[in-house]
C-alpha cells in the first residue's frame, strides 16, 4: 500500500513538486522544452474551466495541440505519482466519529454515482447516450464524512446501472473478501455490527453496504457528504460541467485527476465560494437510476 499523502502538507505546491521528475524534459540541440511550472499551469487552467483548447493555447501562447498533449502528460504524471497517496482509506477513526454525529454509527463511507458529460464518436454515441439525452460514462465514488474521496471507479458506459458497476469495481471484491476495512465490530445487545457503508437506494443490501433510515429523522444528514463532494468536484473543476473534449480513456484520466485534486484543496483548506455551485447547478441534469432492492 503507498504511503499516506501527509495531511499537513496536502496542499498543490507540495502535490506539483511530488509530479515534478515525472514532468521534466530535457533540453536538446532542437528545442527548449516548457517549463514544468508553465506545463502544470496550463493542464491546471483546462481543468479548473470550461474552456476549449484553443482558448487555452492563446494566452499562453502555444498550439492547440500542443495544450491537448500537455495537459493528458501532466494528467499522466499526478495520477502516476499521487493517485495511489491520496485516493486511499484513511483515517478510520475520525471517519467513524463523523459519521456517528451525522446520525450513522460504525459507517467507514458513503456510496454514490455521478455522470460527467463527454464527446462520444458518432459510431459509439448510442453506447454512452443517457436517459437524458446526452453522452456521460460514470464516476462510482466511496466519501468520508468530510466530502474527501476514499475510493473512485469511473469510465463505465451511462447504460451501465449503477448496481452492475459496483460489483465489477475493485473496493466490491475488498469489501466481499472483508479486506478493506480493518477488523472492528460493534456490538448492540450482543450482536456484533460489522462495519459498513452507506448507499444510494440505487445499489443493493448487503451486510457491508446499508441504506440509511429514510423516515424523518436524520433523513439526509448521513448523505451529505455525497452532495458536498459531488457539488465541489464539478465547481472547482468545471471541465466536467461540459462535455470532455477527448477519448474515453482520456476522459477517465481527467476526471481521476479532477477527484485527486479536489482531495488536495479539501484537506488543505483552501477556501471554496459558495457562488461557484451556481455554475454547477446550471450543468446536465443527471439521469436517475432505478433502486435495486
Amino acid at each position: 500500500m503507498a504511503p499516506e499523502f501527509p495531511h499537513a502538507k496536502t496542499d498543490l505546491p507540495t502535490a506539483v513538486r511530488l509530479a515534478h521528475p515525472a514532468l521534466q524534459r530535457a533540453t536538446t540541440r532542437l528545442q527548449v522544452p516548457i517549463p514544468v511550472d508553465k506545463r502544470v499551469a496550463i493542464a491546471l487552467w483546462k481543468l479548473t474551466t470550461p474552456d476549449s483548447y484553443r482558448s487555452v493555447a492563446q494566452p499562453f501562447g502555444v498550439g492547440r495541440s500542443t495544450v491537448s498533449v500537455i495537459v493528458m502528460e501532466v494528467i499522466h504524471a499526478i495520477n502516476d505519482v499521487l493517485l495511489p497517496r491520496v485516493i486511499r482509506l484513511c483515517d478510520v477513526d475520525g471517519t467513524m466519529a463523523g459519521f456517528t454525529a451525522l446520525g450513522f454509527p460504525n459507517c467507514e463511507g458513503a456510496l454514490d454515482a455521478t455522470h460527467i458529460p463527454i464527446w462520444a464518436l458518432e459510431h459509439r454515441a448510442a453506447h454512452f447516450m443517457n436517459r437524458k439525452g446526452y453522452c456521460s460514462i460514470v464516476l462510482q465514488a466511496l466519501m468520508n464524512h468530510r466530502g474527501h474521496f476514499l475510493d473512485i471507479y469511473g469510465g463505465w458506459s451511462s447504460w451501465a446501472h449503477d448496481a452492475r458497476i459496483l460489483c465489477n469495481s475493485g473496493l466490491f471484491c475488498r469489501l466481499e473478501a472483508g479486506t478493506y476495512f480493518p477488523r472492528w465490530d460493534l456490538t448492540v445487545r450482543d450482536v456484533p455490527m460489522p462495519i459498513c457503508i452507506i448507499r444510494d437506494i440505487a445499489y443493493p443490501l448487503l451486510p457491508w453496504l446499508m441504506w440509511p433510515y429514510t423516515g424523518r429523522l436524520d433523513q439526509n444528514r448521513a448523505q451529505n457528504p455525497v452532495e458536498l463532494a459531488f457539488g465541489h468536484l464539478k465547481a472547482r473543476f468545471r471541465c466536467l460541467l461540459t462535455r470532455l473534449e477527448m477519448g474515453e480513456r482520456n476522459a477517465t484520466e481527467v476526471l481521476a485527476t479532477c477527484c485527486m485534486l479536489h482531495n488536495v484543496v479539501e484537506r488543505s483548506g483552501e477556501a471554496f465560494l459558495p457562488a461557484w455551485m451556481a455554475a454547477e447547478a446550471q450543468t446536465f441534469e443527471q439521469p436517475h437510476t432505478a433502486a435495486v432492492h
